[in-house]
């Protein structure tokens, strides 16, 4: 574990026990989403890599237009 792991856990140790599950939870729920999208991403990369080369062949072929952000 990392020193500085150690020194947020140090700190939420010290907090009321439900402030203390509310921290777990919530860190609990990001590690799970993070993963979740990592596996979508990894899934889901021939269907991108498709979909850019439909792209760059549609702006090759004159099929785009330039937008002008301000």
């Amino acid at each position: 574990m990392t020193e500085l792991l150690e020194q947020l856990f140090d700190r939420v140790s010290k907090l009321p026990p439900e402030e203390q599950d509310e921290i777990a939870n919530w860190i609990m729920k990001e590690l799970d989403s993070e993963r979740k999208w990592d596996d979508l991403f990894a899934k889901s990369q021939n269907q991108l890599s498709e979909m850019g080369a439909a792209a760059l062949a549609e702006n090759r072929n004159g099929l785009t237009e330039e937008m002008k952000f301000e």
